[in-house]
């Protein structure tokens, strides 16, 4: 008896198997699980280099960011509402962070030209006291998941076709020192990003760490002691500048 054929959609459907290319290599995922990918970057390596073709021209990556900070950021798809919130706050704090040395690279998998009729029309509009914005930071056409991939942005239990809101803060010696993600279903905290580059700043200036909820010009957590004497010296310090809750907890006051 013939076998009805089977529609190769219906086929991968019933796998339940979706692949994706990336560098000449096949990887595959079976039920939203990875069995084999490219390593996602970490907190602490250097981040992945590419090269790529944004909204402001091609760039290289970390070459033409010598000496900077840099945000590189990912978002789902251009003509969405949270992704456009997104980029209206973006682009109006852009001065904020060229004013702390810090670049801005966005990132989706959609083309170039998507992206140029995406920021025509954001400059159109107006929200939450925001209007005529325009984005001047580039951003990546990767219509291919290269630079995404690399990134680990594309994330199958999310969607295998989007990235994901991803933030990575790569410092001057291209060292990723911070990631976060979102769900796609929620904008991001632009004011916490900042916050973030202004800690790891104090942080690598001052050889200091930040506590909880740290703003510019609140009190710093200095290294704790490393020797019983160090211990013993700074709980008795009379030092108006630094006090300690105890042995292993000793903050330095910052001038207002």
């Amino acid at each position: 008896m013939e076998k009805t054929p089977v529609h190769p959609m219906d086929e991968e459907k019933q796998q339940n198997i979706c692949c994706y290319h990336h560098h000449h290599r096949f990887h595959r995922y079976n039920d939203g699980h990875p069995h084999s990918g490219p390593k996602m970057p970490l907190i602490g390596e250097t981040a992945p280099s590419f090269e790529a073709v944004t909204t402001q021209g091609p760039i290289r990556f970390p070459d033409d960011y010598a000496g900077k900070w840099v945000i590189l950021f990912s978002h789902p798809a251009d003509f969405t509402p949270v992704c456009t919130t997104e980029f209206m706050t973006f682009a109006s704090m852009a001065d904020e962070f060229a004013a702390l040395n810090t670049e801005l690279i966005g990132l989706s998998v959609d083309s170039l030209y998507a992206h140029i009729a995406w920021l025509r029309k954001i400059q159109e509009l107006e929200w939450n006291g925001k209007k005529n914005i325009e984005v001047k930071f580039p951003l990546i056409e990767d219509i291919r998941m290269d630079v995404a991939n690399k990134f680990g942005m594309i994330q199958p239990g999310q969607s295998n076709t989007q990235a994901v809101r991803a933030v990575f803060v790569i410092d001057p010696q291209a060292k990723i020192r911070t990631i976060l993600y979102y769900p796609l279903s929620t904008g991001r905290n632009f004011d916490e990003i900042k916050r973030i580059i202004l800690a790891l700043q104090k942080a690598d200036s001052d050889q200091v760490a930040t506590p909880a909820d740290w703003r510019p010009g609140d009190d710093v957590i200095v290294p704790t002691a490393g020797s019983c004497g160090t211990a013993k010296e700074r709980m008795e310090s009379t030092n108006d500048d630094q006090y300690c809750l105890d042995w292993f907890m000793c903050f330095r006051r910052e001038k207002k």
